[in-house]
Order: C-alpha cells, then sequence, then structure tokens
C-alpha cells in the first residue's frame, strides 16, 4: 500500500462539514487502483508564517478561506505555482469570483443573464497609498468623474431591478429597486460599495440553486426569502427535463470555464427559459443547518472528488483556455442550443466525467454504504445536535434538532427505497 493520501483543510469559522467530511475519510477502506492500493488522511490547515521555497505535505486542499483571507490566498497561490498541489478552487480566478467578470464571460457566450449595468461608487475610494498625489487626484477626480443621471441609467434597464455589489456573497448588500425613490435612497446607501444594477426576472415559475463539486452536480429548489434553514425546498422533478439539462449545463459551463471544482450557480426558470443570475461563489453553502436533506449528498461528492482527483494523479489547470470557449459563444451559425451542447462537451472533458463515473463504479461501489452508515451513527447524529444548538437560540433546539433528525432520515429512507428498486 502505498502512503496515506493527505488531504488538507483551509477553513474559517465552519465545523459542521469538515467532521463530517473527517468522519467519512475514517471509514474509507484502502482504495484498489493501478495495482496499488491508497489510504486517506485529512489535516486542517494552520495559518502560520511560511517558506516559499518549503514543500507542503498536502496532495489536495479544500481551500474555504482563500476568498477572504490574504495569508490563505497567498498560501494556496505558492502551493499551485511551486508544488503543484491541487485546489478547490483555482486561486488564479478570485478577481472573476466577482460578480461582474462572471457576468460579463456569460453574457459573452450567449446565456441569458438579466439586463446588467456598472455604476461607479457613490462615495469615490480614498486612496491612501496616494495620499502624496491627493490634489492632483482631486483634480483628476473632477476630471475624469463627470456627474451622471442614474435614474436615466435605471429606465434603460427597467423596473423592478436589483442593485448589488459587483463582488461578495451571502445576499450582503442586494436590495430589490421599485421605483427612482427608492434608486436614490439604495444608491446613497451603498457608500463606497461598486454596485451593479440587474434587471428583475419577475414571475419565474422556479428559482434553481445548484452545487457542483467536480463532476457532480445537484439542483435544489430554492426559496431566497426564506430563513436560512428553510431556503431549500425536498422536492425532485421540479423541472422539465430540459431545464434540468440546462440548469447542470450552466452550472458546469461556468466552474469548467473559470477553473472552479466546488461553486454554487443560481438560476430563474421562466416559461422554460433559464436566466442565471449569480454564479460566482467561491465558497458554497454547505452548512448542515442550510442544505439539511442534501447534506450527505454534498459530502459523499466531495469524499469522491477528493479520492479521485488524488488517486489517478489528475493535475490542476491552471490556465483556463478560455478562447475554446469565446471560439463558441461568438459563432452567429449556432443555436443557443447546438452553444449549451458544445459547451457541456467543453465542460464534462474538463472535469473528466465518464472517467470518473467509470473510476466510481470500479474503486468506489460502496461508498453509498459507508454514507449511509455514518449518516445514520450515533457520531453523526451527537454532530448534529452540537451544530443545531449552535446556530438556533435555546428555546427552538429540540423543534430544530428534530426537524435536522427528520430531514436527514428522509434522505436515508430514499436511498434504501433505492436500493430495493435496483435489481
Amino acid at each position: 500500500m502505498s502512503d496515506a493520501h493527505l488531504i488538507g483543510l483551509l477553513l474559517g469559522t465552519e465545523d459542521d462539514w469538515p467532521r463530517a467530511f473527517e468522519a467519512i475519510v475514517r471509514r474509507l477502506p484502502p482504495i484498489g487502483h493501478g495495482g496499488e492500493r491508497h489510504a486517506f488522511r485529512t489535516e486542517r490547515i494552520m495559518n502560520e508564517p511560511f517558506d516559499l521555497r518549503a514543500t507542503p505535505r498536502y496532495e489536495l486542499v479544500i481551500d474555504r478561506l482563500g476568498w477572504w483571507y490574504d495569508l490563505a490566498r497567498e498560501w494556496v497561490k505558492k502551493c499551485a505555482l511551486m508544488n503543484d498541489v491541487y485546489l478547490l478552487n483555482n486561486p488564479f480566478t478570485f478577481q472573476a469570483m466577482e460578480k461582474h467578470s462572471a457576468y460579463c464571460a456569460m453574457i459573452r457566450l450567449g446565456l441569458k443573464v438579466p439586463e446588467t449595468w456598472m455604476v461607479p461608487h457613490k462615495l469615490p475610494v480614498p486612496m491612501h497609498r496616494r495620499e502624496y498625489m491627493a490634489s492632483k487626484l482631486e483634480h483628476m477626480a473632477s476630471r475624469y468623474n463627470p456627474p451622471f443621471d442614474i435614474e436615466r441609467v435605471a429606465e434603460q434597464i427597467g423596473y423592478p431591478l436589483y442593485m448589488k455589489p459587483f463582488d461578495g456573497g451571502q445576499w450582503v448588500g442586494v436590495t430589490r429597486i421599485a421605483n427612482a425613490t427608492a434608486l436614490h435612497a439604495q444608491y446613497d446607501a451603498s457608500g463606497e460599495r461598486l454596485m451593479h444594477l440587474q434587471a428583475a426576472v419577475d414571475d419565474f415559475d422556479v428559482f434553481a440553486r445548484s452545487l457542483s463539486i467536480g463532476a457532480e452536480t445537484i439542483v435544489m429548489r430554492f426559496d431566497p426569502d426564506a430563513a436560512m434553514h428553510e431556503r431549500y425546498h425536498v422536492e425532485h422533478e421540479f423541472l422539465s427535463a430540459e431545464a434540468g439539462w440546462e440548469v447542470v449545463t450552466i452550472s458546469r459551463l461556468v466552474n469548467a470555464f473559470f477553473r472552479w471544482e466546488f461553486n454554487s450557480c443560481e438560476n430563474l426558470v421562466r416559461d422554460g427559459e433559464v436566466h442565471p443570475i449569480d454564479y460566482a461563489n467561491a465558497s458554497p453553502d454547505v452548512a448542515l443547518t442550510s442544505l439539511h436533506y442534501y447534506f450527505p449528498w454534498a459530502m459523499e461528492a466531495l469524499v469522491k472528488w477528493c479520492v479521485y482527483c488524488t488517486v489517478t494523479g489528475r493535475r490542476m489547470a491552471i490556465d483556463q483556455h478560455q478562447r475554446r470557449y469565446f471560439d463558441v459563444g461568438d459563432r452567429d451559425d449556432l443555436t443557443y442550443r447546438q452553444k449549451l451542447e458544445q459547451y457541456r462537451r467543453l465542460a464534462d472533458e474538463y472535469f473528466d466525467v465518464a472517467a470518473y463515473d467509470d473510476f466510481c463504479a470500479e474503486s468506489l461501489p460502496w461508498m453509498r454504504e459507508i454514507v449511509v452508515e455514518y449518516f445514520g451513527s450515533t457520531e453523526f447524529d451527537d454532530l448534529l445536535v452540537d451544530v443545531v444548538r449552535a446556530v438556533f437560540p435555546s428555546h427552538e433546539h429540540e423543534a430544530m434538532i428534530a426537524r435536522h433528525r427528520g430531514l436527514v432520515s428522509a434522505w436515508l429512507r430514499d436511498q434504501e427505497a433505492t436500493e430495493a428498486r435496483l435489481p
């Protein structure tokens, strides 16, 4: 047996999914592939000083911190540039994880992104590194930043619309604008934040949120106006086969284009048309109290993708080869559906979908059994109780523990029913 592959977890404050991920990895038997047997272990990474020439011990790192924290971001960049450590996600497209770059790329590729404008900061951001040029900068600001009529921009987009930060996540700073009065109020409140104005897609039939982990994608019905623990509905086949295929295709296209392997996308479906509205979420929500029923799927997919990448020696792609996608998007002789088919082919090639499926069937046939055992165990129940008590106020503990136990139990029953139907 070869030495155990070490998976590093670069974390923020979250503790629920890391505990579940670690528990499943501990349950993995030796995995046979290529004439060798492979074992795995995990380690949580500390934020410490590092020698740029030091060789990290990790073969793969799940990065949940680099988007927010400069030290972690620079460490993973060093690991990619110097050590070929496999990273989830590519740290060199963090600028693209601003919504702006993602909107631009997907508009060029022909996706049905709502009408979107960027407007200057309400309050220009101070340039603290250029104090000695203050007088010149003030002159330049008046010269190159002329007043503009934000109402005219909004009228070209049409009400209602959304004002949303060009970066960030978790719906922070996103507001619905119904008229000019609200527009001015929210723009004044935006201060130094750079904002987009984006047309609303009203009267939609379904809000679909997809979570992609490597070569797998799950699409969930989502209610952004509900409490966090109630946003994901347990509902199957809520999209037509065509709309479901399109949502998955868009999700994989975004991830392959930007070299992201752990990301979520939001799409509004209206009259059968899919409108992507948000698809740059480098640290997607995988909290137990959010995903509940879908949490076991996420943990299984994450473990399988990490195992596949390390055992097969998959190399992390630093370069993006975006021109291949633009060559499709710029063609006038292809229909929208034909472009999507080309994008799906490119994305599935990037994620080795066929090879991944074969690997899971041959080398991980018992994975679902391990996952079912864990989520039915007292070890997981202890985790569930700990998480619920940490998230909800004390007077809700009993009800929320029962609720989350019921939702995970429903997933377990569905796996038993699926197994019983298999030949």
